[in-house]
């Protein structure tokens, strides 16, 4: 179903691909326990590159908040000042995001309260 359906659709198909072709499992994602899932999925949907920002005095900066720098398929390398990804790269960032926040929802679901 791939690049085909409806977002929720989509969504659940990027899930999927996580899971078979990547090795994304609950075991897996369950060692994300700093909310990183949800931080990526943020980098994902933002409609632009975002930067977390940083104020210690006397010092101020700016940062990549994509919590995984080993990441082949960071978000920020579709983004530049001269260009937005077009809108089937865009299609595909939303799939991604959903995809990673299914994936918190279910890692937050098995925590034991």
């Amino acid at each position: 179903m791939k690049g085909k359906g409806t977002g929720v659709e989509r969504i659940a198909a990027e899930r999927q691909r996580q899971l078979d072709e990547l090795g994304y499992t609950a075991k897996h994602d369950d060692k994300h326990d700093e909310s990183e899932l949800a931080m990526a999925a943020a980098c994902y949907a933002a409609p632009e590159r975002i930067y977390a920002h940083e104020s210690t005095e006397p010092y101020e900066r700016f940062f990549d908040p994509f919590p995984w720098d080993e990441c082949d398929e960071r978000p920020r390398d579709r983004y530049n000042e001269l260009k937005l990804p077009s809108l089937g790269q865009r299609i595909r960032l939303l799939e991604k995001a959903g995809a990673l926040i299914a994936a918190e929802i279910d890692r937050l679901l098995r925590v034991k309260p």
